[in-house]
């Protein structure tokens, strides 16, 4: 009988899923059993896999593990922390890109973590303060410098986090200062964005902390991760929740109805302004997209 392992698949590439068992074991490549692709499962970053061995280092993927959540672009899996990198520095991200993937990452079980680099270039205030007040876990890093990262990494210990982002915003650059070698694109001075360099997604094991770079915001899954009703959108804006339930109408939308109480709150400051834009924005897509299914 062979030997069997429990691990983390760390890489997936070229139809070679990449096993991280003890540390004994090491790294096992290992292909997928050939049932899977009739049962239409298809093994991904982050997953917990049972294989087989069959050599040194060799083996077959016999068994994916439950998942807690899953995307399917970056193709990852039980991932615990989303950590949204942001910049005030070109090119400068707005709100909105922010929002979504929070949105996109609360609703599937994942914390999102704002994290906002480029800390030697801009302080980011005005950031800190909307994501901060709104409940988040925000961090101000630079990756240049190496500032604010080891706290950022203590945060992330233990758990299995993907950095996302908009390109440029330094991703790979800041896995890089704490103390990986990943290629990084130069920003565009003529777009004012980034070139991309990640190509494929992998889990690196840093002091601890699993951690994976993915594509940025036009590559996420965001149209599918994204929230389809107000209803469900109001529930992935945490900054809601002590206002929800004291509106006049019961079936608020919370975009323009009078005696609205998350309106009252934005109106008063509670809420910051462009996390509300940011929220009416998505309940505008949520509605289209609805409409395009019905046609």
């Amino acid at each position: 009988m062979a030997d069997a392992v429990t691990g983390v698949i760390v890489e997936a590439l070229a139809g070679f899923y990449y096993v991280k068992a003890d540390e004994s074991r090491g790294i096992i490549e290992c292909r997928a059993r050939g049932r899977f692709r009739s049962e239409n499962i298809s093994p991904l970053v982050g997953d917990r896999a049972e294989a087989e061995l069959h050599g040194e280092n060799k083996g077959t993927v016999t068994r994916i593990l439950p998942r807690k959540n899953e995307f399917a672009r970056p193709p990852v899996a039980n991932i615990d922390a989303m950590v949204i990198v942001a910049s005030a520095a070109p090119p400068v991200t707005e709100t909105y890109l922010i929002d979504r993937m929070a949105a996109a990452a609360e609703l599937a079980g994942a914390e999102p973590v704002i994290c906002l680099n480029k800390l030697d270039l801009n302080d980011a205030g005005a950031l800190y303060g909307i994501y901060s007040r709104a409940g988040f876990r925000v961090f101000r890093v630079s990756a240049r410098t190496g500032e604010g990262t080891e706290e950022l990494l203590h945060a992330l210990r233990g758990r299995t986090s993907a950095l996302t982002g908009s390109s440029g915003v330094g991703k790979s650059s800041i896995l890089n200062a704490l103390g990986l070698d990943i290629a990084t694109g130069e920003v565009s001075g003529k777009l004012g964005r980034g070139r991309h360099t990640t190509r494929h997604v992998r889990l690196y094991d840093i002091k601890g902390a699993l951690v994976t770079d993915t594509p940025g915001f036009s590559a996420f899954d965001t149209e599918r991760a994204a929230p389809k009703t107000s209803a469900e959108l109001e529930r992935a804006f945490r900054d809601f929740a002590p206002y929800l339930g004291h509106c006049r109408f019961r079936d608020c939308s919370h975009t323009s109805e009078p005696g609205c109480a998350v309106l009252e709150a934005a109106r008063r400051g509670e809420i910051a302004s462009a996390r509300h834009r940011s929220y009416v924005r998505l309940c505008a897509e949520a509605a289209e997209a609805r409409a395009r299914e019905y046609k």
